[in-house]
């Protein structure tokens, strides 16, 4: 598999969990890659944990963090 198909396969992973209603509420980072904590917005359920291996999906779980927990979207600026 490609580089890139294993970085679009954990990313289209992330944004399906965050298109559910689920946010991230941790992120541990270690040698074999980040393990993402998913938890659904207003339930008491059970976590559901990710293992991410490539370092796109790793800077793409990071930028929905800092961009508010939303999934990826084509963004157009006006300029």
């Amino acid at each position: 598999m490609s580089a890139f198909a294993e970085f679009d396969k954990e990313r289209q992973a992330v944004d399906k969990l965050l298109q559910q209603g689920y946010g991230i509420v941790n992120i541990k980072e270690d040698l074999d890659g980040a393990e993402v904590t998913f938890i659904r917005s207003g339930s008491d359920g059970d976590p559901v944990k990710l293992l991410l291996l490539t370092a796109d999906a790793r800077k793409h779980v990071t930028t929905a963090v800092f961009a508010g927990i939303r999934p990826a979207a084509p963004v157009e600026a006006s300029i």
